[in-house]
Formats: structure tokens, C-alpha cells, sequence
């Protein structure tokens, strides 16, 4: 039956029919065709003669005493019907290889103090194994990279959480919990590098990547009873420790990040009772079909998170 979406004049065509003509038109015998596809010569002859009604009723053989021979007909679509199998096989192919994630692409996401050790060791592993996969990534804040992520722009977004509830929309794959810290000038009273509440620091400038803490870490002091005084907004971790250094205030600091804090900014680990430590996960969309990439960058991803020190 034709189908009544094709547009006047296209043909419904069987690639099976296709692929037999081929055979044919190669051995020039259907007898031959036959035994390389595994079928009966009659089933052979059938497809073909389907193909030559599809077609308009030309025939595309001639039927000689010693096999076939290809008409005028046969010879024009031989080029279009290889153009469409070789199309099938390639397409074939690229499925294969996204299924085994050896092929295809990753977009992903992942907020900046993740890029510090987290990704780059799960993206070293990934790329090792899956070297033809086509990455591109982005870098930036939670709620953006979750508006991108639910756009359709990424695959997945390395979020964190500090202790809100995950919105519904998003699967959440667990990476791991990390432990907060408060950066301070190295001349500063409390810098004996000992653990402090957050309430010790109450009445001190802070620098913050918002002019509210809200949706920050330090929405962590808020849930402790007082309210910070951001002094600055600064956004870049390198950016944030100068200011710490001139003593220009203090700011918090997640263990992801703790690694590259420069020397001269003194980290004071936070023991404020009831203070939730800071979720890392990996976010895709609820009921969206993760690629075979995006799930082997999960799995790189937890394997990473497994070998940070704790």
C-alpha cells in the first residue's frame, strides 16, 4: 500500500527490495542471489518483481536462457539504490556506535568549583574510553545550568544543593556530600586554622558570588540564625581569595575547591551544628532518555567523586 504521507509522484519502496535488486544486478543470476541472501530463488524473483510494479511496471532485467541481464531501467536506479542502502548501513552504524557510547556527542554542564577536581578527573576518564564522542561543556550556576539542562541544551548539569529539596523535575544522581570551609586572611584573629561556627563570624563582611545569600552557601548562615553583610559580590573563586588575602572580608569555601586556595587565605573547617553539608549531584530531566554517553559520564563521575579525599 502506498503511503499517504509520501508526496505525489515518490514511489513506497522496500529497501529489502532494494537490497535484493543489488544482488541481483551484482551476480547478474538470481540463482546466485539467491544463495548469497540465503533465500529461495522464487522469493528472490518475487521482491524483484515487486520492485518493477513500485516502480511503474518497467522491468529492471532482462531474463536471459544464462541468467539476467540489467535494462536501461535497472541501470539508472542501480547508483540510487546503493546511495540509499550505503545510507541505511551508515546510519546503522552511528546507532551502533551511540548505543556502546562510542560515537555521538555530550553536552554537559557543571558549576565552577566542580571544574576543580571533580570534572576534570571524570572527563579524563570518560575521554579515554570513549574517545570518538563529540564533548562540549559549559560552566555556571545551579539554577542556569538547570534552565539549560530542561531546555534541552544540555544532557546533564553537575549542580549542588545546600540542603534545599530537589526540584521534581530533575533525576538527581548522587555524587557525593562535601564539607564547607571559611576562608580567612592569614593575619586574621581566628586563623589558627582551627574549626569555627558560623556564628563567630557573624559580624564580618563576607564575599559572595550574590548580593543575597539566598540559593548560595551562605544561605547555610541564614538557616543559623543571622543574616551576612555581603561586603562584595565576586564570582570567581581565584577572584574571591584575593579579596580574602587584602582582608577586604571572608567567604566560604567548598571542599571541591579547597584544593586550590592560594597560601596566603587560611581555610577554617565549619562545625556549625544542624549545617547540612553541600550535595553534589549529577541532574538530568525526569522521563527524558539518557544517551549511552551522558550514562557512562555518570558513571565517570561517581567513580571521580569516589577518589577525592573525603
Amino acid at each position: 500500500m502506498p503511503n499517504s504521507h509520501l508526496s505525489p509522484g515518490v514511489p513506497d519502496v522496500s529497501t529489502v527490495w532494494l537490497r535484493v535488486f543489488l544482488e541481483v544486478a551484482r551476480h547478474g543470476s538470481f540463482t546466485v542471489a539467491a544463495r548469497t541472501l540465503g533465500w529461495t530463488q522464487s522469493a528472490v524473483s518475487r521482491q524483484v518483481s515487486s520492485l518493477e510494479e513500485a516502480l511503474g511496471g518497467a522491468p529492471l532485467f532482462d531474463r536471459l536462457p544464462r541468467g539476467v541481464r540489467l535494462t536501461e531501467a535497472g541501470r539508472l536506479l542501480v547508483p540510487h539504490a546503493q546511495a540509499v542502502v550505503e545510507a541505511l548501513h551508515g546510519a546503522g552504524r552511528e546507532l551502533a556506535a551511540l548505543r556502546e557510547a562510542a560515537g555521538g556527542r555530550l553536552r554537559f554542564g557543571a558549576f565552577a568549583s566542580a571544574d576543580a577536581a571533580l570534572v576534570p578527573q571524570a572527563l579524563a576518564t570518560f575521554r579515554a574510553r570513549h574517545p570518538r564522542v563529540r564533548v562540549s561543556r559549559e560552566e555556571g550556576f545551579t539554577p542556569v545550568l538547570l534552565e539549560r539542562l530542561t531546555a534541552g541544551h544540555l544532557d546533564l548539569a553537575v549542580v549542588s544543593s545546600t540542603g534545599g529539596a530537589p526540584p521534581s523535575t530533575y533525576a538527581l544522581h548522587h555524587l557525593l556530600d562535601e564539607s564547607l570551609y571559611v576562608a580567612v586572611p592569614a593575619d586574621h584573629p581566628l586563623a589558627d586554622g582551627g574549626p569555627v561556627r558560623l556564628g563567630q563570624l557573624a559580624d564580618a563582611d563576607w564575599i559572595s558570588g550574590s548580593a543575597r545569600p539566598e540559593g548560595t552557601l551562605l544561605d547555610v548562615a541564614v538557616r543559623q540564625g543571622f543574616r551576612p553583610r555581603i561586603a562584595h559580590v565576586v564570582g570567581e573563586w581565584t577572584a574571591k581569595q584575593g579579596y580574602v588575602a587584602a582582608g577586604l572580608g571572608v567567604t566560604l569555601v567548598p571542599a571541591l575547591a579547597a584544593g586550590s586556595v592560594r597560601p596566603d587565605v587560611v581555610l577554617l573547617p565549619v562545625l556549625d551544628q544542624g549545617a547540612p553539608a553541600r550535595a553534589v549531584y549529577a541532574a538530568t530531566v525526569r522521563g527524558r532518555t539518557l544517551t549511552p554517553a551522558a550514562e557512562a559520564f555518570v558513571g565517570a563521575l561517581r567513580k571521580a567523586a569516589a577518589r577525592l579525599p573525603a
